[in-house]
């Protein structure tokens, strides 16, 4: 079969398509014939050579696909060859076949096409397994995401949305402004220009916003701190605005906020497994009543991987940016 493999980390035009071993499931894997691949920022820094893939895992990228079940493991009972599944990865999703774990594939939810199916698997787990479980998100609470148009906020504010809490999102240009206003956020913030403390606390009649989901990391530490209602929850999810800051701890106290880390790649697989299930049980009836749905930027051939990461890298997309062999 054919796999996006990365030559050497470093640039996009690093990943080049080549002929690698088909898949043979282990006992407690089935092998998905890939119909689309999503592209995630994990990816990127995997292409960089700075995040390495679990031990076992093919060394190519990919951490979600959609597709149909074309080999079973022998333990597995649930699966069949020819069902249509989405499933969350530990890597390999970038080819035209991928074994995974049977706990971690499931069904495409009810009214979404195959193709689109592969935006959801990712973000559904990333985000309701941070928003929902960890931060135990209520409904009347309210919620802040940032990067209104990338693949988890277009998720996270339709979700948040649908479970009776108000979202708030941000995006960094005016353009992006507009483009994120139809997925759910009451309000999309413009973070170059807007002042995001007082606007948050104007917004919130100076209360505070009870969760916030932050891909930034280190660089608005201070800002969410300041944000934060009491009681608040703070998730950190990303570094790309870098892994150390300080933290005013007599504020945080004074809040009676918690601060929480997270990765999902990582996890056990007793955890994803569990992860994966509530997803279908609590975020697919979403999707299939229209609550919710996968927003998809664009569709490019698995050989053009290299410009996929490209739009990721730019900032280009509204939604997921998704590969098809």
């Amino acid at each position: 079969m054919r796999a996006a493999v990365v030559t050497t980390p470093g640039p996009p035009e690093s990943l080049e398509l080549r002929e690698v071993d088909d898949p043979v499931p282990a006992p407690d894997q089935v092998v998905v014939a890939v119909a689309a691949a999503g592209v995630n920022r994990a990816d990127l820094l995997q292409r960089q050579g700075r995040y390495d893939p679990p031990a076992g895992t093919p060394a190519w990228p990919g951490l979600e696909c959609s597709g149909v079940v074309v080999a079973v493991g022998e333990e597995v009972r649930h699966l069949r060859t020819g069902d249509e599944v989405c499933a969350l990865l530990d890597g390999g999703g970038y080819a035209e076949q991928v074994a995974v774990r049977a706990t971690q594939v499931m069904p495409v939810p009810a009214g979404v096409d195959l193709v689109s199916a592969a935006a959801l698997p990712e973000a559904a787990a990333t985000v309701h397994s941070n928003v929902v479980t960890t931060a135990r998100l209520r409904a009347g609470e309210t919620f802040l995401v940032h990067g209104a148009t990338s693949g988890i906020g277009t998720f996270a504010t339709q979700l948040v949305r649908a479970l009776g809490a108000t979202p708030y999102a941000t995006a960094g240009s005016p353009e992006k402004v507009a483009a994120a206003a139809g997925f759910g956020a009451d309000v999309v913030l413009d973070y170059r220009a807007d002042d995001l403390v007082a606007r948050l606390h104007e917004l919130t009649g100076g209360a505070g916003v009870d969760v916030v989901l932050d891909p930034v990391g280190a660089r608005y530490l201070g800002t969410h701190l300041q944000v934060l209602a009491t009681g608040g929850r703070l998730v950190v999810i990303g570094l790309m605005g870098g892994r150390t800051a300080e933290l005013d701890l007599a504020a945080l106290m004074a809040k009676r906020a918690a601060v929480h880390g997270s990765t999902l790649r990582a996890r056990p697989w007793a955890e994803k497994a569990d992860v994966c299930a509530r997803v279908v049980a609590e975020v697919w009836p979403l999707v299939a009543r229209g609550a919710v749905r996968p927003v998809v930027d664009r569709v490019l051939p698995l050989a053009d991987a290299a410009e996929a990461h490209r739009v990721l890298e730019a900032g280009e997309h509204v939604g997921k940016v998704l590969l098809v062999p």
